[in-house]
């Protein structure tokens, strides 16, 4: 908390804990009278409601009284009048040989017949439970003589209900302990001698009053005018420092140019005169860190722009490099990666190098250094950063300083504890400083870990693209890459006006060998076949596994002479050597004869689109199997597009030329 929050603070409570305190109290002791009040009327409710019942079992007892001492011929009458009169609901006239049987009635259980004396002690009285509205229905009184026993009766309804609660100002309803609602205040009156009907009386709670609301406003206002006057000393308390603190935190925010005003020569004067040296000599440092900030942030972004969108190594690595030496301000750098067929360093990429390094990038990435000799030899055969001022090998980089680190793989479950090493990242000749220090270690292990999941991800990419276009059988490429290849093939040599042919290979009765001599003996061929395709192919060829027994092979600038010169040479190499396995079963030979028949086609003569040439060509393999197998076929049909006199006469004739028939197959 701020000094002028605790200045504030202290004033609010001391003038507000008062008041509070105070408003505290007044609000106890009104709640106190609001109940004492609530008290005071359920009381002259009670005391009310039951001189309203008693006076009812008074008045029917003056009539059952009336009725009983009239001659028995006006007994009805009087009684008709009495009713009249609203003195009584009903009065019933029992005569003397019933009147056992009436008392006996009266001095039973009263909910058998709802009706509840006036005499009697009443529902509750003793241990007996509370009645409840549906168990009375009516109060009655007595008068008995020789001749006929007189009751009167006043019935216990709604009405009756209604009137005693308007007479008390309360609500009224039959039973004791009966539960009442939220926000209610209830008194129970039990049923005794005089007041036979048990009562529950509720009324409202007590809410607040508009004194309670004047005393709500009349604090309000005085901690508002507290808060507005503590606000006020505070500030004009604190404002000098107040000044100080804002002017710092400009200057935390980087305004350098940020000044504190000098109001008087005092403490806070001197204090402020510091404060304005102080910032005039940061701008000075400032302005330099702010230029090399401004440098490397944009070199940041240009790593993570690059690393974000290709798998090409030599766009990552430069600007890896780059960053690299402006964080640590080296004068030349250097990116060497291991090569994983013979284990040797290759350069890859470097800048500021001089003497026998200052080479084009293509001449660059022709220098190997062995693995263990000299310093980038060790870094990389031991995984631990160097740096120095000697110990340089001949054929190293020159330089004054160096300092080396290995470029690491990501760790894996696959990797062990131990990081694979893929490279080396070196940088030579501090500027500025006679060596590289620790903090130039720490950041350039950081880029080198980058430098790592980079060369990491592109290795994984290529060879996860590798896998999804190879054949795992025979290392071929499969058919998928066959559509992208021939696809780009066709529109190569559309461009530049070139022919280009295809061959469809398919082996000669090859379900039998599966059949015979089994699966693996099966795989084994087709990987031999394979291998076989390789080698009798140039480097621009390409072949691929269709699927099954059938391959596919693309001679990028070749006519079909051509094309039938390698028909022939693939037929002969298949041909003339079989193909050794282990037979499966005794018997079996351990050498299998095997042939292959070929059907060719020649883009753009048989075919417009990449589509049609290789249906051409597979057209061409049906009427090679057609022709008795272990041979080959040129597609016959020419495309409708091929321009007229496109054909010359050698290729023209109809089928092409054909080999003379062996006698294997069918």
């Amino acid at each position: 908390m701020t000094l002028r929050g605790r200045l504030t603070s202290a004033f609010l409570v001391v003038v507000l804990g008062p008041v509070l305190l105070g408003s505290i109290f007044v609000a106890l002791t009104a709640g106190a009278v609001s109940r004492e009040r609530t008290t005071e009327r359920l009381d002259h409710a009670a005391t009310t409601v039951s001189v309203a019942i008693g006076a009812i079992c008074r008045q029917l007892q003056a009539s059952a009284d009336a009725v009983a001492v009239v001659p028995a011929g006006d007994r009805q009458a009087v009684a008709d009048q009495l009713v009249a009169r609203g003195l009584a609901t009903e009065i019933q006239l029992t005569e003397t040989e019933q009147s056992s049987l009436a008392r006996s009635a009266m001095t039973g259980d009263p909910a058998a017949s709802g009706r509840q004396d006036c005499a009697g002690p009443g529902a509750g009285a003793g241990n007996e439970p509370a009645r409840t509205e549906s168990h009375v229905t009516a109060l009655t009184a007595s008068a008995y003589n020789q001749e006929v026993t007189v009751t009167a009766a006043e019935r216990v309804d709604a009405a009756l209900l209604d009137r005693l609660g308007t007479a008390a100002g309360v609500a009224v309803r039959i039973g004791a302990g009966l539960p009442v609602a939220a926000g209610t205040a209830d008194r129970a009156l039990t049923a005794e001698p005089g007041r036979p009907l048990p009562l529950t009386l509720t009324v409202p709670a007590a809410g607040p009053t508009v004194r309670y609301l004047i005393l709500l406003l009349i604090v309000l206002a005085t901690a508002v005018a507290a808060v507005i006057a503590a606000r006020w000393l505070a500030r004009s308390t604190t404002r000098p420092l107040g000044d100080l603190a804002w002017a710092a935190d400009r200057v935390a925010n980087g305004d350098l140019d940020t000044r504190v005003p000098i109001p008087r020569p005092d403490e806070l004067g001197r204090l402020a005169g510091t404060f304005n040296r102080m910032t005039r000599e940061l701008q000075s440092y400032v302005q330099a860190l702010t230029a090399s900030r401004d440098q490397l942030r944009r070199h940041l972004a240009i790593l993570g722009d690059t690393l974000s969108s290709t798998h090409d190594l030599d766009r990552i690595l430069p600007v890896i490099m780059r960053t690299a030496m402006t964080a640590t301000g080296a004068r030349a750098g250097l990116i060497l990666l291991t090569d994983p067929a013979d284990g040797r360093l290759t350069a890859r990429c470097g800048a500021g190098l001089t003497g026998a390094w200052d080479l084009t990038p293509d001449e660059l990435t022709q220098r190997r250094l062995s693995p263990g000799r000299g310093v980038l030899g060790r870094v990389a055969t031991t995984g631990t950063p160097l740096r120095g001022t000697t110990g340089r090998a001949p054929d190293e980089p020159a330089c004054d300083s160096y300092l080396a680190v290995p470029i690491c793989a990501p760790p894996d479950e696959d990797s062990g504890p131990e990081p694979t090493v893929l490279g080396v990242l070196a940088l030579y000749d501090r500027l500025g400083a006679p060596a590289f220090e620790d903090a130039d270690l720490r950041t350039l292990r950081t880029f080198a870990g980058q430098a790592g999941v980079a060369v990491h991800n592109v290795r994984v990419h290529e060879e996860a693209q590798r896998l999804s276009l190879t054949d795992p059988l025979t290392g071929l490429w499969n058919y998928r890459y066959l559509r992208e290849v021939l696809r780009r093939e066709v529109e190569r040599a559309t461009r530049f006006g070139r022919m280009l042919t295809v061959l469809v290979l398919d082996l000669d009765h090859f379900k039998e060998v599966n059949d015979t001599y089994g699966h693996t003996a099966g795989d084994q061929v087709l990987g031999e076949f394979a291998r076989r395709i390789r080698i009798g192919l140039r480097e621009v060829d390409v072949a691929f596994r269709q699927g099954g027994e059938e391959f596919v092979v693309l001679l990028p600038e070749t006519d079909a002479y051509g094309g039938v010169i390698v028909a022939e040479r693939l037929g002969a190499a298949v041909r003339d050597w079989p193909v050794p396995v282990d037979p499966r079963r005794p018997g079996l030979a351990d050498r299998i004869p095997i042939s292959v028949s070929i059907g060719i086609a020649v883009f753009p003569e048989h075919g417009a689109t990449a589509q049609e040439v290789l249906d051409a060509a597979d057209e061409a393999l049906y009427a090679a199997k057609n022709a008795g197998r272990d041979t080959y076929r040129l597609a016959e049909r020419v495309s409708p597009a091929l321009p007229e006199g496109h054909l010359d006469a050698a290729t023209a004739i109809t089928g092409g030329p054909q080999p003379p028939r062996h006698g294997r197959g069918r």
